[in-house]
């Protein structure tokens, strides 16, 4: 069973050195099994800025370069979100997945950006979920105001997800829907969800973190609290498979 560790760090405002300093001060002490998840927040390397142009990681791909050399260096896989051009040559609020030998196997381009921020006025928007495989477990990436649409969570159910990561920059005022809205998303779809938000503040809002690992059946395996810190648990897919046959209610679902 792969080990999933949710990195809740208090992001500093649009300086990726300092944020990719960040994530290595936070793992320097820490003892990381080989075959793990590392799951950074959304836009970890810059903050929720809408100028797009800093946060856009190309040309010199910093955030992505980092993120290779680090699962390589933990022999784990990494899913972080940052922002890049898609295939449109639009920017993208993305979250990337590499393997344990620093190759990028999936993206995922933001479904959903937070209009009522303005996010859609500077970033593109994705065209839906992507489910992709990693040592045996189907996973579907989502980023923040995602959270809050359970048709995508459906549609990637449909396509076959045991394990929802959810990456966020999600403020202080409306953190109980965060919380709640996670452990719905798992039980209605029987399915892992790790939620990873980022704490602090940036010029406009403050995060009061809460990053939390959810099981199939809602049970929270670990909550961060409102600190920079690292929360894990174990991932047991055939936990997934085994409730969805036991209780297969997955088999009435309709997508309408």
């Amino acid at each position: 069973m792969p080990k999933v560790l949710g990195l809740q760090i208090d992001i500093a405002w649009q300086d990726r050195d300092a944020n990719h300093a960040l994530v290595h001060r936070l793992l320097e002490n820490r003892s990381i099994e080989p075959g793990s998840l590392l799951v950074l927040p959304e836009m970890f390397d810059v903050g929720f800025t809408m100028k797009s142009a800093i946060a856009n990681d190309e040309p010199e791909r910093r955030t992505h370069s980092f993120c290779s050399a680090l699962a390589r260096k933990t022999k784990s896989a990494v899913l972080a979100g940052f922002a890049r051009t898609n295939a449109n040559g639009r920017v993208a609020n993305v979250a990337t997945f590499f393997d344990e030998s620093g190759n990028e196997i999936a993206r995922y381009e933001k479904t959903h950006p937070f209009s009522i921020a303005g996010e859609n006025l500077h970033y593109a928007a994705g065209d839906g979920p992507v489910v992709f495989e990693w040592k045996g477990i189907k996973i579907a990436p989502l980023i923040c105001y995602d959270l809050r649409f359970p048709e995508l969570f459906r549609r990637a159910t449909k396509a076959g997800a045991e394990l929802f990561l959810v990456i966020a920059n999600w403020p202080a005022a409306r953190i109980e829907h965060w919380t709640t809205l996670a452990r719905a998303r798992a039980i209605e779809n029987l399915a892992y969800v790790v939620a990873v938000n980022r704490c602090g503040s940036d010029p406009k809002l403050s995060y009061p973190g809460r990053s939390q690992i959810v099981d199939p059946k809602g049970n929270i395996l670990a909550d961060a609290g409102e600190s920079a810190g690292v929360i894990s648990a174990e991932i047991d897919v055939e936990l997934v498979r085994t409730w969805r046959r036991e209780f297969p209610v997955l088999g009435d679902m309709k997508l309408i």
